[in-house]
């Protein structure tokens, strides 16, 4: 294949691929090799994976082909290379979670979204780079290595799913799965000028994700169009025996709206959202968002107000450390995690495994929740962050009563360089947006808005009601065909 006939393989889309393979006009092994070709010539820069399954990826392809030559191709992403963030467990393939206490781990069963793919006919190409546990907000918190951002090398991905929405960027995949447990799949997307879909919380099953916050983690895409979302999302939503927090309802076509448009939309714009915070180079392109969508017939309402929004933050940095305090204490070195042995007794050998184990940022989180579950403070913190969600819910019920999407917002700015931000709150503060959202449990996705400093990507985030991620695909395709914004970095880095 030439270089140019590969170079075209790599800027396709899921719908796009899907269509071509089943008209024999490209093949399976030629549209894995081409993504495979490219990991190689970039991931040294871009240092997106964690693994590469080149092996069972060809392998896949080429089963994939002999399934689409016979006619009897019906799963429907045959032949279609994506990756996966290194968070979901893979049967026979390392899972790490991006942190050194499961440096080893080869996990014996598929999360249930891997299963799913796998029966769709999806070809993973492999495990992706993140944030320590998911814990973080530029993949410099990885215990591999920091990703970089295709769109400027010397700046971050976002984070946690970092190395999930680099790769979409960086066209080393035609789509990934990563997870958003306080924006993790929003803020990447944004920083990488992607598409990144939060469903609702409990369509998509969690069985077989390593857990960080078990009440707000939720699995994911990213893509390169809103159409390419709606189709992943279609093979990974559904009920599942294995979570009992899956929604046990029907799945609905979520390509059934695409093609709403805009006009008559109830669009609110709460000002709590738009109240401070932002860069002037991003508020400038979500104010001409905002223009875009009332020149096309969606009623833009800027009056909602959402007091207990700005509470998020601080609710979510109470009650997601606390989860994790409880979820990570399983890796003890015995059943679960490295083992580091001292020999001197059971509590030294379990010390001396977390204190190797877990990075600086997992050890911080930790220790923020056991601190707030503790005798004594866990009325004063926990309790009372619990209730502060219960209002903020309240308050989206609310808005949602006389709206259809709320629209804000993904980050307060462009990717930073790397580096940049050492204090850790400053980090969170990345993820004042998108938080809410999760909080609420409700759907979120962030497509890109337009260009801010530099030309860096600028990321606009719409909020959904919950389980209407069919009426949110519509609204975010509609601002998309409009806009057409370009996801290709103009500079990427290497060639095929």
């Amino acid at each position: 294949m030439s270089a140019t006939a590969n170079s075209d393989l790599l800027t396709i889309t899921l719908a796009e691929g899907a269509r071509r393979l089943r008209a024999g006009e490209i093949t399976a092994q030629e549209l894995t090799r081409a993504f495979l070709d490219r990991i190689a010539a970039t991931d040294d820069q871009v240092r997106a994976f964690v693994t590469v399954t080149e092996e069972s990826a060809l392998a896949a392809a080429e089963q994939a082909d002999e399934i689409l030559s016979s006619g009897d191709a019906t799963a429907p992403l045959t032949g279609l290379p994506i990756g996966l963030k290194d968070v979901l467990m893979t049967r026979g393939v390392r899972t790490t979670a991006g942190s050194r206490m499961l440096d080893t781990l080869i996990p014996p069963y598929d999360a249930t979204v891997v299963g799913r793919l796998r029966q769709a006919g999806a070809i993973s190409l492999g495990k992706l780079n993140m944030d320590e546990f998911a814990m973080g907000s530029s993949t410099e918190h990885s215990a591999w290595f920091p990703t970089a951002n295709p769109w400027d090398l010397d700046r971050v991905p976002g984070g946690s799913s970092g190395g999930s929405a680099a790769a979409v960027a960086a066209q080393q995949c035609i789509a990934t799965l990563g997870s958003d447990t306080g924006g993790s799949i929003r803020q990447p997307a944004s920083f990488c000028g992607v598409v990144g879909l939060k469903p609702t919380y409990g369509r998509v099953s969690r069985y077989g994700l390593i857990a960080f916050a078990s009440s707000l983690d939720q699995i994911g895409p990213f893509t390169r169009t809103v159409e390419d979302a709606a189709l992943l999302l279609q093979e990974i939503a559904g009920p599942d025996p294995l979570d009992s927090t899956c929604y046990d309802a029907p799945v609905p076509d979520f390509s059934a709206e695409l093609d709403r448009g805009l006009d008559g939309l109830r669009v609110a714009a709460p000002v709590e959202f738009f109240t401070g915070g932002m860069d002037d180079d991003v508020a400038a392109v979500i104010e001409t968002a905002l223009d875009l969508l009332s020149a096309n017939g969606a009623m833009v309402d800027r009056s909602p107000s959402m007091p207990s929004v700005p509470m998020a933050l601080p609710v979510y940095y109470i009650l997601a450390p606390s989860e994790c305090s409880a979820n990570l204490a399983r890796f003890d070195g015995v059943k679960y995690g490295h083992g580091a042995r001292q020999g001197e007794s059971m509590w030294a050998d379990m010390e001396a495994t977390r204190k190797h184990g877990f990075g600086r940022e997992v050890k911080r989180r930790i220790l923020l929740g056991a601190y707030a579950l503790s005798a004594g403070y866990y009325d004063a913190y926990y309790l009372k962050a619990q209730k502060v969600r219960t209002l903020i819910r309240r308050e989206f019920d609310r808005v949602f009563a006389d709206h259809d999407v709320i629209v804000a917002p993904t980050a307060p700015t462009v990717a930073f360089k790397q580096g940049a931000i050492t204090d850790p709150y400053q980090m969170y503060l990345n993820d004042i947006f998108t938080i809410p959202a999760n909080i609420a449990g409700l759907p979120a996705i962030s497509i890109p808005g337009g260009f801010g400093a530099d030309g860096m990507p600028v990321g606009l985030q719409f909020v959904g009601q919950r389980l209407d991620e069919s009426v949110l695909l519509g609204v975010a395709n509609a601002y998309e065909k409009l806009t057409g914004w370009n996801t290709t970095p103009p500079s990427i880095v290497g060639s095929t």
